[in-house]
C-alpha cells in the first residue's frame, strides 16, 4: 500500500466524519450559547436547563438530516469496499 493512498484514505475519512458531526455540533453550540447567555442574564444556574434544549435540538437535526448522514456514511462505505483490491495488491 502506497503513502499517498494512505494519506488520501485518512483525509477522506476525516472529511466524512467532520461532515456528519457537523450539523449535530453546530446547533448544540448555538443553543448552548444561547442558553447560557439567557441564564447569565437571568442569574439562573440550574445544570438541567442547558441539557434539555440541545437534547432537543439534536434529536430534530438527527431527524431531518438523518437519511442524508445515512448516505453520506453508506456511499463512504462502498467506495471503501470498492477499494479494498486497490489497497491489498
Amino acid at each position: 500500500m502506497q503513502q499517498e493512498f494512505v494519506l488520501t484514505l485518512g483525509q477522506s475519512m476525516l472529511e466524512v466524519v467532520a461532515l456528519l458531526a457537523a450539523p449535530l455540533l453546530i446547533p448544540a453550540l448555538i443553543i448552548g450559547l444561547l442558553v447560557g447567555m439567557f441564564q447569565a442574564a437571568t442569574q439562573i444556574n440550574e445544570m438541567t436547563l442547558s441539557f434539555i434544549p440541545k437534547l432537543a435540538v439534536v434529536g430534530i437535526v438527527l431527524v431531518v438530516a438523518g437519511p442524508w448522514m445515512l448516505t453520506t456514511l453508506i456511499s463512504y462505505t462502498r467506495d471503501l469496499y470498492s477499494n479494498i483490491p486497490a489497497m491489498i495488491g
